[in-house]
């Protein structure tokens, strides 16, 4: 998975990454903290309920964070579009920031709740669920599996995680938690009418302009189609070919070269237009020396597409000779390669190139051919 159409996320995950590291280098945590009593109730420090969702605490849940973000800030960054997903963080720090702190108001109620939830710890730890949770409602799973009869989906290990970063620091870490799903349930429902909210076309401008090129190339390389590599070059010979740049695509169709076929079809209409079998043989074979003309001077040497070349010559050698051989029954008879001739050849020297050649064009394959004459040689 790329960053392809999830420049926000990027964006995203470079920020917390950055600011928890300078926070770390200039020894600043401390100001990351948020506690109710004394910060809020004493000291008066509100500043900390925005400064606390900038960086992360420690290393653990800065890769707990990064990993939750790249998983699943990435599909719903493409399902939501850029604009969009971009408002929705705005709106989840906003929403998680004033739910934080009034969770932490009625956490003072009782004895036990206002010992175990006095603080927050650093990090944007109830956007990530607030995140999350559209990621559950969203985001269809790809496979299902059991293990020991339990069904699960590939979105378990991204569960895995969440559970790991709610878990990290028992029980701070609860309450952002609970907060962060409740406001992607609160975005979800559309219950504030949240869905509308849009950052302004300048602030977007602003950022495409400025951030954006910062983040570097977001598209992944296109793979390429090349099966097998081009051959080298070798200069001074007729059929050298450029050597072949293994980033480029190669061009796979069936249609001739342009010079070609404009050679074959000068040739092909000089043939229709004569009265004779010499002019049209005249003309075909013209063709085919010209064909062959044309692929050396666009640099594709007479076997640079395999057998192709050699079935194009023999198709044009067969239009030039005229009809092809019939056999007896009107039947017609199909011409050998000169492989199939030199192998067979090979096989029985003391048979005439004559014979070998009649029992390969009234065979089917060369198998049959050759088992036509080790029969002949053992009735002989």
């Amino acid at each position: 998975m790329s960053f392809e159409y999830a420049t926000v996320t990027k964006a995203l995950m470079f920020g917390i990454a950055l600011t928890s590291v300078v926070a770390g280098i200039f020894d600043l945590k401390h100001y990351l903290n948020l506690q109710l009593v004394p910060h809020i109730s004493k000291h008066h420090q509100y500043w900390r309920l925005f400064v606390h969702q900038f960086a992360c605490a420690s290393s653990s849940d800065l890769l707990l964070t990064e990993l939750l973000l790249y998983n699943v800030g990435i599909p719903i960054e493409r399902g939501f579009g850029g604009v969009k997903y971009a408002s929705f963080f705005v709106i989840s720090a906003v929403t998680t920031m004033l739910v934080s702190f009034v969770t932490l108001l009625l956490c003072q109620l009782t004895a036990v709740t206002r010992t175990t939830f006095n603080n927050i710890p650093a990090g944007p730890i109830a956007i990530i669920f607030a995140v999350v949770y559209q990621y559950m409602r969203l985001v269809p799973s790809a496979y299902h599996f059991k293990v020991f009869g339990v069904g699960m989906s590939d979105k378990i290990w991204v569960y895995a995680i969440a559970i790991q970063l709610a878990l990290a620091r028992l029980p701070s870490t609860l309450l952002p938690t609970v907060v962060g799903l409740f406001v992607g349930y609160l975005y979800r429902s559309d219950f504030l009418q949240l869905k509308s909210w849009r950052i302004p076309p300048k602030a977007v401008k602003l950022a495409e302009d400025w951030v954006k090129p910062l983040l570097g190339a977001e598209k992944p390389l296109r793979r390429t189609n090349r099966v097998l590599p081009g051959p080298r070059a070798q200069d001074g010979t007729r059929g050298s070919r450029r050597a072949v740049n293994p980033t480029d695509d190669e061009v796979i169709t069936t249609a001739r070269n342009s010079n070609t076929r404009r050679s074959l079809g000068t040739n092909m209409r000089t043939a229709h237009s004569g009265d004779s079998n010499t002019s049209r043989t005249e003309a075909l074979s013209g063709g085919l020396h010209a064909a062959d003309e044309a692929q050396d001077r666009s640099g594709a040497g007479p076997n640079a597409n395999g057998m192709g070349g050699g079935m194009v010559r023999q198709w044009m050698s067969e239009l030039a000779s005229g009809a092809r051989p019939v056999a007896q029954g009107g039947a017609t008879v199909r011409a050998p390669s000169e492989g199939e001739v030199a192998i067979l050849t090979g096989m029985f020297p003391d048979m005439d190139r004559e014979v070998v050649l009649g029992v390969l064009q009234r065979s089917p394959s060369i198998e049959a051919a050759a088992e036509t004459l080790l029969a002949s040689q053992a009735a002989s």
